[in-house]
């Protein structure tokens, strides 16, 4: 705020007439505003007189801001001594010194670096996005689609893997090609990722063919890696270098350093280690950064032919590239060196790695663990996992995992040490900062399967609790260690009652362990029981496997549980699940012999849940038409209505052509619709 001259010289005059003599006073009260007046006064033509010399100041050229102003009006005895006319006394800028502007300047480009202004997030309204070329290859989903619908149908997806059906994970992912929920690439990588996890290496190139040839879903190369992964397990290496080439030709993305690790290590267990070392030059000439597990494969390959120069040739130019490698490489090694009999070499590249000081992620401890424990060298092995321990400190340092955990508590197993077992389980870092670890589903499920095989239940059921107690719950594996373990020991209700906890968390009970679980409670005399977790079980979707309702129906048949036995059936027609003919065949030969064979009858009567009819009702035919017969349904309708049943819920080995005819045809009928 700057004051103005013509303000203060009204100021002034009135100040005068203020100071006027006729202003007598004779009462005290009169005589004190009197003298606050008169300071007043004298303040103002203070005021006054040094605004006259800062006009009259050549010097001055620049309004002044008032804050100083303020300041000698309150504190008029201070600034007695003062030259109102020095240009020093007052300053136009709000920082003490030009370095204080300085930093204060640096500070705001730092923060609008960090938080930028919300005009810089919005889209301008006039501008549109840049038009993108209709000739251009066609773009992978982003992270972005993952969202609504399609992430819900991933997350089923992802249950059902978990639960070790990839049969089931599979349907449902070929099926939703054919609906409204395409599939995204990262629900394709995840099936194809665990049919190659699982061996099944036919399957996984089979649905990559399917997904991204078929289905026209744009592959990333996620994608591409598991294809040449899966390829190289089956010793096809010139197959896999076509799909490396088709990616350096056509894929809108290059090759990344998986790519280059699978590919390498294919070549090399095919006996092709020249090709591998030209790929890896291939490698470093396309600008990629030299990676540590390409290198560690070709020194494995060099180690395992007895070249032990040429894999320090290539350890010296992985240090010389990197300043910081994986010490994956040091126990490949200390592998090799162990082998040959020479453990002073193999325990000084293990010193040489730790004298670097490099920060160790957890698949590198690990690794080192497990050499060391497997060459008997516990005392470096306890060392290295106490260090590790020490050196965690999320979330910015991740020193451990499960994993680590898991490797140091089977040693204790396997020495025979329980109850260190437990205490390693549960063991923190000493350091200071070092925080303990959270444990996840995986760490207790090893330790719980530990405790099942020795038969010690009571550790592994404190576990169990200890495990529902947490965050965490309880994955398809541990409830099924848990069961296993009750029904070896013949405790048949904890069983039961373990398995109704698994039924009403929502979990997938596969058709392998349904069928033997249900096979025991029916042994002995679970009949009910048995029952209601299968009517429960069929209330969710997926609905249970034909063969689990199979094995129940027989059950109960068989124990003479007649009404029981009707109702399951009953649910077996409701939901389309299908009855077998082995099993028709065996219902009703039980029902007759007990003369219920109408009931059977009634229940097996596929047309009380057939789809009610949508034909319109018959109009009177003019007089003289002749009569016609009823008119069918489209063909492509018919096999709607049968490609609506899926092969799982109708308990039938459908073949991959028959599935994709029927799922093409629904589709057809759900476009014209």
């Amino acid at each position: 705020m700057i004051i103005s001259s013509g303000t203060l010289s009204s100021a002034y005059a009135r100040a005068t007439v203020t100071d006027s003599p006729l202003l007598v006073c004779s009462t005290p009260s009169e005589t004190r505003c009197r003298y606050e007046l008169t300071s007043q006064l004298h303040l103002n033509m203070s005021i006054y007189r040094l605004l006259s010399s800062v006009r009259r100041s050549s010097t001055i050229t620049t309004a002044q801001p008032l804050f100083h102003f303020f300041h000698l009006t309150q504190n008029p005895v201070q600034n007695q001594s003062l030259n109102p006319q020095s240009p020093y006394l007052y300053r136009s800028f709000a920082f003490t010194s030009a370095e204080e502007a300085a930093a204060e300047r640096r500070r705001r480009k730092r923060r609008l670096r960090i938080e930028p202004p919300l005009h810089a997030l919005r889209p301008s309204p006039n501008s549109s996005p840049p038009a993108r070329d209709p000739n251009g290859p066609r773009l992978p989903d982003s992270t972005s689609q993952l969202v609504g619908p399609r992430l819900n149908l991933h997350n089923r997806v992802q249950s059902l893997i978990r639960a070790s059906d990839l049969d089931a994970a599979s349907l449902l992912a070929r099926s939703s090609v054919f609906s409204n929920i395409r599939p995204t690439v990262f629900t394709c990588n995840a099936i194809v990722a665990a049919m190659y996890r699982n061996k099944r290496f036919d399957e996984a190139v089979a649905l990559f063919h399917f997904f991204f040839k078929q289905s026209n879903i744009v592959p990333n190369i996620v994608s591409y890696n598991n294809l040449i992964n899966t390829h190289c397990d089956r010793g096809e290496v010139d197959t896999a270098l076509e799909v490396y080439r088709h990616i350096l030709a056509n894929a809108p993305f290059s090759p990344s350093a998986v790519t280059y690790r699978h590919l390498t290590k294919g070549l090399i267990d095919a006996g092709r280690i020249g090709e591998a070392m030209d790929l890896l030059r291939e490698m470093l000439a396309k600008g990629y950064g030299a990676d540590s597990l390409v290198y560690n494969n070709l020194i494995s390959g060099f180690l395992k032919l007895g070249n032990l120069e040429k894999a320090n040739e290539l350890f010296d130019e992985l240090k010389e590239r990197c300043l910081v490698y994986d010490g994956v490489v040091n126990a490949t090694f200390m592998e090799w060196w162990f082998s040959q009999g020479k453990d002073k070499e193999a325990m000084q590249s293990y010193k040489s790695w730790l004298d670097r000081k490099f920060r160790m992620i957890p698949a590198t401890g690990n690794t080192l663990l497990e050499v060391l424990l497997k060459h008997e060298k516990k005392t470096e092995a306890w060392a290295l996992f106490e260090e590790m321990l020490d050196s965690h400190m999320p979330p910015n340092i991740q020193a451990v995992n499960s994993d680590t955990f898991s490797i140091m508590v089977n040693e204790c197993f396997k020495l025979g040490k329980c109850e260190e077992a437990i205490q390693t389980f549960k063991k923190a870092g000493t350091k200071a900062g070092s925080k303990p670890f959270a444990m996840d589903v995986a760490g207790f499920n090893n330790i719980i399967t530990r405790f099942c095989e020795l038969g010690m239940l009571s550790e592994a059921e404190k576990l169990f609790a200890e495990l529902s107690k947490k965050s965490l719950s309880a994955d398809v594996p541990t409830y099924r260690t848990m069961i296993d373990a009750y029904l070896k020991a013949g405790r048949i209700d904890d069983a039961l009652q373990t398995f109704t906890k698994m039924v009403e968390s929502g979990l997938r009970v596969v058709a392998s362990f349904g069928t033997r679980v249900f096979g025991e409670f029916l042994k002995n005399g679970k009949n009910m029981e048995s029952a209601w977790l299968l009517t429960k079980m069929g209330e969710k979707d997926p609905k249970p496997d034909a063969l689990i309702y199979d094995v129940v129906v027989r059950g109960l048949c068989n124990a003479g549980e007649f009404e029981k036995s009707c109702d399951i059936l009953d649910q077996m027609m409701r939901y389309a699940v299908g009855v077998t003919p082995v099993l028709l065949e065996f219902v009703r030969d039980a029902f007759g012999k007990a003369g219920r064979i109408e009931e059977i009858e009634r229940v097996l009567n596929k047309t009380r849940w057939a789809p009610p009819s949508t034909a319109s009702p018959p109009r009177a035919r003019p007089w003289g038409q002749p009569q016609q017969s009823p008119i069918e349904p489209p063909r492509n309708q018919m096999a709607a209505q049968h490609a609506s049943v899926s092969p799982q819920m109708t308990g039938q080995h459908v073949s991959g052509s028959q599935q994709y005819m029927g799922s093409f045809n629904a589709a057809q009928v759900n476009h014209s619709t």
